[in-house]
């Protein structure tokens, strides 16, 4: 009886949470009619014409759909994949480094970005890669000439998936610094018995005992493949940089909202969601076959 009573407890504590999920997320998905109707915000949900999957069809013609789709993949995945590798290496080196109160000092700097807003960081991005910023003013030191590098399309990729990185490696690193130290001593202490280098020892003792946590990562990171991180772009991009970054939460900002075509937006956030749903049920399907992880 106490436990059922404790259970009630704890159920009661989330009432506030599920109300707010059903208030804000549940009952907007009413919304997904949009996508099926040509909409009129005079006439309302049940006042507009029924098109069927008309929406869909013309998001297909339109030709920058194909450039955002790729634009959406290319940067997910580049930022998935040195998401999972910036992170490893460091916490392999840092956890190498024999000096802990420096391995702290490191770790903590590193980490703090994580708690820094796109907004602040996107003044700073832009200050610094300005014409007349410091990696221009560096690069001037060897002859290089100025450029543009915020409305280059060049360069303005790498640098929405570097700062990316940079941002984010310092606090996935935690879990994989919590994997290491979980390693069984013991195994370390054979290895030097051996006459392993400390090389070899990372490479046949620590990699090899976080390699399930590497793998549990990467699979869950799966279902972010068409997530490539509205608030970023959309604090530093601009219509010169449409070409190479505009992604898919992107576009559907400028067709729903300024460009007022709101089922034509709708249609495509439509997609977009259905497809991420099925890629996050492939992770996890993925995450428990190799790597032990479940939810439920």
């Amino acid at each position: 009886m106490r436990n059922t009573k404790d259970e009630t407890y704890y159920n009661l504590m989330m009432v506030p949470a599920m109300a707010l999920l059903f208030v804000f997320s549940i009952v907007p998905m009413f919304g997904i009619i949009i996508a099926f109707q040509k909409f009129v915000p005079a006439r309302g949900f049940f006042g507009s014409k029924l098109v069927g999957l008309a929406n869909f069809q013309t998001l297909f013609t339109f030709p920058d759909v194909g450039q955002v789709f790729f634009n959406t993949i290319f940067i997910a995945v580049c930022k998935i994949a040195l998401g999972l590798v910036v992170p490893v290496l460091f916490a392999l080196i840092l956890n190498e480094t024999p000096f802990h109160g420096f391995k702290r000092v490191v770790q903590t700097i590193v980490y703090l970005p994580y708690f820094l807003s796109w907004v602040v960081l996107a003044v700073i991005f832009t200050n610094v890669f300005s014409y007349t910023g410091m990696v221009n003013g560096f690069l001037g030191l060897f002859g290089a000439q100025p450029r543009m590098f915020m409305i280059d399309n060049a360069v303005f990729r790498p640098i929405l998936i570097g700062t990316d990185v940079w941002k984010n490696f310092g606090y996935s690193a935690i879990i994989y610094l919590a994997a290491i130290t979980a390693i069984d001593p013991g195994l370390y202490e054979a290895a030097y018995i051996d006459g392993a280098t400390r090389f070899q020892t990372i490479r046949l003792v620590t990699l090899p005992s976080i390699v399930s946590t590497i793998v549990l990562m990467a699979t869950l990171s799966l279902g972010n493949v068409l997530n490539a991180g509205f608030d970023q772009i959309f604090v530093m991009y601009t219509p010169l940089t449409y070409k190479t970054a505009d992604i898919i939460d992107t576009y559907v900002y400028r067709m729903g909202l300024i460009n007022l075509q709101y089922s034509f937006a709708t249609a495509v956030g439509l997609l977009k969601s259905v497809v991420s749903f099925l890629l996050i049920v492939v992770s996890y399907v993925l995450a428990d076959r190799y790597a032990g992880y479940r939810i439920f």
